[in-house]
């Protein structure tokens, strides 16, 4: 897989270049003022997937995946701060996505 550094800048810029070059499997180390903040790269990229459930050969089902290493970490991170802003009652309820505005 090739792999290139792209800075944010250029990546916000000209974001639907750099998709199609990640679906043709591609990937990005994007920088933020000279350092490395995160990477782009293809969904089908199977290091950063462990499968829990494989469904293979069975009509209508599709397998369950989820992340392990930094992208888990994170996502459990955000899940954390979430629930802890939950308690701390710093969210809402609301009825519809129009109701984020």
């Amino acid at each position: 897989m090739q792999e290139s550094i792209v800075g944010l800048k250029e990546l916000r810029t000209n974001t639907e270049a750099y998709i199609a070059q990640v679906r043709k499997g591609k990937s990005f180390i994007v920088v933020r003022r000279s350092k490395p903040v995160f990477k782009i790269s293809s969904p089908d990229d199977e290091s950063m997937w462990e499968t829990v459930i494989d469904f293979t050969g069975k009509k209508r089902q599709v397998p369950v995946y989820h992340l392990k290493g930094k992208a888990a970490k994170r996502l459990d991170k955000l899940v954390e701060e979430g629930l802890r802003d939950h308690r701390e009652g710093k969210t809402r309820k609301i009825k519809s996505l129009a109701d984020l505005d």
